[in-house]
């Protein structure tokens, strides 16, 4: 004989459970009568046959015809009032959930007017939160007939909501402002991201309560994968190529040091390119528009048209990395010396 529920409970905190069904599995044999109790942060929605009957709030509540009155149409009133039905109760969590991770599994191609490329690629990462706001819609749309249902089982469709939105608005500010001043706009990008997030949110049941950008940074991919994104022409490949192997060779405990460890520890390949991108379309990658480097250099010239320090410089001569000639106590590096290092 099938068990009948005289009382139906769920006493768990749902922290990070979002629905929890009863019964788990297969329907319960409920009567007019039985009672519902509903915690505190907690709704029910009550389901027969696939269709919400109704949802109650937090107290105890009485299964009777009068506050479900389709169950009189349903169980048929030939019936006696204490004749068993089946059912099944979902108890969804009305708390808010916070702390809810986002990051940019891709880097996100923006306009960068004015500057290098004019096109840069940018990584972010935060914390969003969320609550159910209709509990019937969120059941009917998103669970289903699923046992239970967490935060695990929605993040990612939440994330992809997320960044779709952050996308689109990145897109509608890099038409008037470059990455520098659209990594101070953190704050502002963040309201305008859960702005346009609230109709989808809404859409399956929920309010997007905040969303945080915490970083928003220039991407540190590498030369090679820039280039096959079609984003780089030959020369400022040519110097991210060797930005890359000298940040290879600076984190090899074998490796020499110089000028190598200097650019790899200090700048990184996030600034070199940066640097490299700002010297694009210029007539050489050194030098500023319209101005030729001079063909011999002393090594502070070297160092600005290297972008790294002038000690850097003399301790690569000094290591036999970079060609120089002395003279009395003063170095001078030719230009094909510089560039013969880069592409080496």
């Amino acid at each position: 004989m099938a068990r009948i529920f005289d009382v139906v409970e769920y006493a768990d905190e749902m922290r990070d459970e979002i629905v929890h069904r009863f019964p788990e599995t297969g329907a319960g044999d409920f009567r007019l009568g039985s009672q519902v109790i509903v915690r505190e942060a907690q709704s029910a929605v009550f389901f027969r046959d696939g269709k919400a009957l109704d949802n109650f709030g937090p107290g105890r509540h009485t299964i009777t015809t009068a506050n479900i009155p389709f169950l009189i149409d349903l169980i048929g009133k030939a019936f006696n009032d204490r004749s068993p039905f089946t059912a099944e109760v979902y108890f969804v969590s009305m708390r808010e959930f916070p702390e809810q991770k986002w990051g940019t599994p891709q880097p996100i191609l923006v306009r960068n007017p004015g500057m290098g490329l004019g096109v840069a690629l940018l990584q972010g990462f935060g914390t969003y939160s969320f609550q159910v706001s209709d509990p019937q819609q969120f059941v009917t749309q998103i669970v289903g007939a699923t046992a239970t249902y967490s935060t695990r089982d929605i993040k990612n469709r939440m994330r992809s909501m997320l960044l779709s939105k952050l996308q689109d608005l990145l897109g509608e500010t890099t038409e008037a402002k470059n990455v520098a001043e659209l990594i101070g706009l953190v704050e502002e990008l963040g309201t305008g991201v859960r702005a346009k997030a609230l109709d989808d949110f809404k859409a399956l049941g929920l309010t997007l309560k905040s969303f945080y950008i915490e970083s928003l940074k220039p991407s540190d991919k590498s030369a090679e994968e820039l280039r096959a994104m079609g984003m780089l022409d030959m020369d400022t490949y040519t110097r991210l190529q060797a930005a890359d192997a000298m940040r290879d060779a600076a984190q090899n405990p074998s490796g020499g040091a110089g000028l190598t460890a200097g650019i790899g520890a200090g700048l990184g390949i996030g600034n070199v390119l940066s640097d490299a991108l700002r010297q694009t379309g210029k007539g050489d990658a050194g030098a500023p528009a319209g101005k030729e480097p001079p063909s011999v250099m002393t090594p502070s010239e070297a160092a600005t048209y290297l972008k790294v320090a002038e000690e850097d410089v003399i301790a690569s001569i000094k290591a036999g990395e970079l060609k120089a000639k002395k003279i009395g106590k003063a170095y001078r590096i030719s230009k094909e010396a510089l560039d013969e290092f880069l592409n080496s």
